[in-house]
């Protein structure tokens, strides 16, 4: 595609104090603008290779900085155009005087994402790709860096268009039949284009499975704890946090809202949130934390259900717990390090502390000890076990849908393809059957961007921040 008429210029560091900051230019006048800059400086300046200059404003003739620079002339750039990069000295003042004096030479400021935005345009990487560098930006676990960086390498991107290509020799086949309709021997029959067709649609089902926990590796899981008043909640929540974050005290009723924080867990990204205890009788302001805490439960992928493993079960505890789905539920007996006398009320810590009929049966309980650190590790490894059990055994080699907007155009393309087997099947004519086809290649291409409505983009880079 043509480079953009315009050069642009953003801050590509996050604002702040620190000790260096990146001004990045990227267009057809990127080069210009740095020889107006350097002055004589930019004599024996070698593309690719960083060399520390002092840059001038020409306009008030003055020194902005002492700075490295690295010019990428198009299309071996990030962006595919000229681009350069200046690295000045942190703090506000530097690179915004820097800015300041490229938009005096013509410069534009960039949009967010408008950076990443070219290199797509300009075929550097497809749509998959541009959202995965977003994701490695914004990533807040190891998995999600690693899934983010096999995206970028064209993981996803490689097995969509595998998929897509495969659409396309399935149509190739269909021309004999549309063109010579009347042979009785046709080189491939309709039942093998429809199990061709459901092969094809089996690659999309496998990546679709992906969907719920890839986008959870973006948002976060949510691992809510629950339990009533004074059960170790809160302590519990600070040792998995690994800093005191919620009030810890005797007294019953301490938490009156929920509290979150984003937290890696065996390496997968969770929004840990400790709730108000839940009880029957409780006044105005903690009856309000309870309904948020119900809230919570309702939205999370993993409940972890705490009772402090000293005291008896009620029957209004018993009830609630029989509620909860054990299939995303952990029950822990919380405070074990109370719990190794054999007379403590909730049960010796040989025998079963959990009463017959409780109808909970997602797994044997935990005893876990905010205090001893007992039943931590373990503890971990199960909330990432329930939460992201696919991922921890397939990994990200096969691809990962991480977007509602991949998810929506795989199903799509699913869909058209179910459709145009089905069809055959039941003896609709090849003509018929293959429109279905069409729509499903577009579907495909769309979530790689090989056609790129504006409306798509729009939503994909104004995610970005500027400078990217």
């Amino acid at each position: 595609m043509e480079m953009a008429p315009d050069t642009i210029v953003a801050r590509a560091t996050a604002p702040g104090v620190g000790a260096v900051a990146l001004v990045r230019l990227s267009g057809p006048d990127a080069v210009g603008i740095l020889k107006a800059l350097l002055g004589e400086g930019f004599r024996g300046l070698e593309p690719r290779v960083a060399s520390l200059r002092s840059l001038y404003d020409p306009v008030a003739d003055e020194l902005l900085d002492r700075a490295v620079v690295t010019f990428f002339p198009g299309p071996a750039s990030y962006t595919g155009e000229d681009v350069v990069e200046i690295s000045t000295h942190g703090g506000e003042l530097v690179p915004s005087g820097v800015i300041e004096a490229c938009a005096s030479l013509g410069a534009r400021r960039a949009l967010p994402g408008e950076f990443t935005q070219r290199a797509y345009l300009n075929g550097k990487l497809d749509l998959v790709q541009a959202e995965a560098i977003h994701d490695l930006i914004e990533g807040r676990s190891p998995m999600a860096r690693r899934t983010a960086l096999h995206q970028m390498e064209g993981g996803l991107s490689q097995r969509i268009a595998a998929i897509r290509d495969g659409l396309i020799g399935l149509e190739a086949l269909l021309v004999h039949h549309l063109d010579f309709p009347d042979e009785d021997d046709p080189p491939v029959s309709t039942g093998e284009l429809a199990q061709r067709g459901d092969t094809l649609a089996e690659g999309l089902e496998r990546l679709l499975s992906t969907a719920p926990e890839g986008m959870l590796l973006r948002e976060g899981a949510l691992a809510v704890l629950a339990g009533p008043p004074n059960a170790g909640k809160s302590s519990l929540f600070n040792a998995i946090v690994g800093s005191e974050r919620a009030i810890v005290t005797e007294t019953p009723g301490t938490t009156r809202d929920a509290i979150e924080v984003p937290v890696s867990i065996g390496g997968f990204p969770f929004r840990l949130i400790d709730t108000a205890g839940i009880r029957s009788r409780a006044g105005e302001v903690e009856r309000l934390g309870i309904e948020v805490a119900l809230r919570y439960l309702d939205q999370a992928q993993v409940v972890l259900y705490c009772h402090r493993i000293t005291e008896a079960w009620g029957p209004e505890e018993l009830d609630f717990l029989a509620g909860l789905d054990p299939a995303r539920s952990i029950l822990l007996l919380t405070c074990s390090d109370e719990g190794a006398d054999e007379g403590a009320p909730g049960g010796d810590r040989d025998g079963d502390p959990v009463p017959a009929g409780v109808g909970f049966g997602s797994a044997d309980p935990m005893r876990v000890s905010a205090h001893s650190g007992e039943g931590l590790d373990r503890l971990r490894e199960r909330l990432a076990g329930l939460a992201f059990a696919g991922l921890r055994i397939r990994g990200v080699d096969g691809g990962v849908v991480t977007r509602r907007r991949q998810r929506d155009g795989i199903e799509g393309a699913l869909g058209e393809l179910r459709t145009f087997s089905a069809a055959l099947r039941r003896g609709v004519p090849v003509e018929l059957a293959a429109t279905h086809l069409r729509p499903a290649e577009s579907a495909l291409e769309e979530v790689l961007g090989i056609i790129d409505p504006e409306e798509v983009l729009d939503r994909v880079f104004r995610e970005f921040c500027v400078g990217k």
